[in-house]
């Protein structure tokens, strides 16, 4: 038997939905149920959804935070820290509600592994905490295999208005499922690196960027990311690793890989302790830049991140 004391204080159910008149119905009277609770409420969903649901609550929507997931969460490292946390750490001492959307049908292959395995970290990331995070999924847009992965990652869902556990709920599984090997296309640019070659891993990095025309207002993030990863390659992955670049489509991808293993599935995804070392260096890299990939296997770990040109 399930006593309250067993219970996790997180709730993390999603929502699938088909049409305008379902999404109104399974968030604006949540919304309205943590208002009137006295819960600090946010909405973080794609900008014409958000209109919506501001629509839908008319005069409430002056007690909500509105968040454009296309924007705050077009990297879906960046939505534990910057969206999910940075919110719920900004109302401590009650139950805070939040809306999250983090995937639609226009996310592109190279991003969903990433959501996939956000959702899946949610549920690590906020265990004991009184937050209640509600997930929507479309269910016309999106295929049943995503469909499949949120009822892995959701330990609840709601389908036409009613609320059932979810018996596929596995987040675990999830995260170990899509930590794929990452792919290298023919030609990508490499440069092997140890500590004294820091500042050349560095300037190959910018070098070759601007060759495959990347515009220069991103040159800084590529410096910061470059800079941060070969670092941390080297304190903390064995001393050494090999560093990639290439185009791919409208963004330059550049990848770090070492002999050292990241054990930890939240690296970079939520603020380190005080007293941690490293682990910021990570954090930084998902904030700064448009999409990131991580793989550990036992010859080491690649993190991969993605710019736009």
């Amino acid at each position: 038997m399930t006593t309250a004391a067993d219970r996790d204080p997180f709730v993390h159910p999603a929502l699938f939905y088909r049409g305008a008149e379902q999404y109104l119905a399974g968030t604006v009277p949540f919304l309205r149920d943590g208002l009137a609770a006295g819960e600090a409420v946010a909405v973080a969903v794609p900008g014409p959804r958000l209109a919506l649901v501001e629509a839908g609550l008319g005069a409430d929507a002056a007690g909500v935070e509105f968040l454009d997931m296309t924007r705050a969460g077009r990297n879906p490292g960046r939505i534990i820290p910057g969206v999910l946390r940075a919110f719920a750490d900004a109302h401590p001492g009650g139950r805070v509600r939040i809306i999250g959307e983090p995937i639609w049908a226009g996310r592109s292959a190279a991003e969903y592994p990433a959501c996939v395995q956000h959702e899946a970290l949610i549920n690590a990331a906020f265990q004991g905490r009184a937050v209640t995070i509600l997930c929507p999924y479309d269910a016309d847009a999106l295929t049943p295999a995503v469909l499949a992965d949120a009822r892995a990652t959701h330990p609840a869902v709601i389908d036409s208005g009613v609320e059932r556990p979810s018996d596929a709920y596995a987040p675990e599984q999830v995260v170990a499922r899509y930590n794929e090997p990452l792919s290298v296309p023919p030609g990508a640019a490499a440069l092997p690196f140890d500590a004294e070659a820091l500042p050349w891993a560095r300037a190959f990095a910018v070098r070759e960027a601007r060759r495959l025309g990347l515009a220069e207002a991103r040159m800084q993030d590529l410096t910061l990311a470059v800079a941060e990863l070969t670092t941390n390659s080297v304190v903390h992955g064995g001393g050494s690793g090999t560093l990639r670049i290439w185009a791919e489509g409208e963004q330059i991808v550049c990848e770090v890989h070492d002999p050292g293993r990241l054990t930890d599935p939240l690296a970079g995804r939520r603020p380190p302790a005080r007293d941690q070392l490293g682990g910021r260096g990570l954090l930084l890299v998902h904030h700064i830049t448009d999409l990131v990939r991580l793989h550990t296997a036992p010859d080491g770990t690649t993190v991969r991140f993605h710019l736009d040109r």
